[in-house]
């Protein structure tokens, strides 16, 4: 899944820490987000979209998997 959350924050000019704080999460939470590394849960999903006053699909894109295209 990917996600354009590093790519809105910077329009909006703020930092992870200002969204990870209207969020209620850690920094690291943002960083590991916007890096791929970790998928939020459905909560976490809500709250940036609600944050960004967008849908969660506007924000996260979900890709399948090649393979599976391929099958």
């Amino acid at each position: 899944m990917r996600n354009r959350i590093e790519e809105l924050r910077k329009e909006k000019g703020i930092k992870q820490e200002e969204l990870a704080l209207a969020v209620d999460v850690s920094r690291q939470t943002i960083g590991s987000l916007e890096n791929g590394r970790y998928n939020p849960s459905i909560m976490l999903a809500f709250k940036i979209a609600r944050y960004f006053n967008m849908s969660i699909e506007d924000i996260f894109i979900y890709e399948e998997d090649v393979e599976n295209e391929n099958k």
